[in-house]
């Protein structure tokens, strides 16, 4: 298939007939026009959009997608009800997304699983370039494991901190209700 992505245009319909009746016949018996034009698609929503989520995140905030999944993750966590203790988990929850976020104390750590895990994870365990291992590939399991655990420990990491934090904020919100006649847990 032609690249037209260097040129910044769209193949015109004509343009994608012409280049589907250039493919050898043995890959016209595998795919009809239709199912070519969309695994052309597929192809090119998996390259870009990791792309563009990402330049979306940097253009807006100051978050990775590390960031972002564990701010997501922690913000899920809230059990109180108290507007204070929400409020007091909601810092905690964005000081701990911030610390692997773009200017955060763990930035390479958070770019890393962000560029490594999230993203070949929304790729199928490929990189950038469609590869699994890079030029030497030779076994694209351990690279799909890899991508998946290194989400998988992301996400149970910030549920593990959600957890602490919102022990404390259940212990908070007792005590601070205790002061004030309530029931103390």
């Amino acid at each position: 298939m032609a690249d037209h992505s260097s040129s910044g245009t769209h193949p015109s319909e004509d343009q994608k007939k012409a280049i589907y009746e250039g493919l050898s016949d043995d890959q016209k018996k595998k795919q009809t026009y239709t199912e070519w034009v969309k695994d052309a698609y597929n192809n090119q929503y998996e390259n870009w959009m990791p792309w563009i989520e990402d330049k979306y995140l940097a253009w807006f905030g100051t978050d990775n997608k590390a960031s972002y999944a564990t701010k997501g993750t922690l913000d899920k966590t809230k059990i109180t009800g108290i507007s204070q203790v929400d409020k007091l988990q909601d810092g905690v929850n964005n000081l701990v997304g911030d610390q692997v976020g773009k200017d955060g104390l763990l930035a390479p750590v958070g770019n890393m699983a962000s560029k490594e895990g999230i993203n070949r994870a929304e790729r199928g365990g490929k990189d950038e370039q469609g590869s699994y291992l890079g030029p030497a590939s030779s076994s694209p399991d351990s690279v799909i494991h890899n991508a998946k655990g290194a989400g998988e420990g992301l996400a149970g990491g910030a549920q593990s901190v959600g957890g602490a934090v919102s022990d404390g904020a259940k212990g908070a919100g007792s005590y601070v209700g205790g002061l004030f006649g309530g029931k103390k847990e």
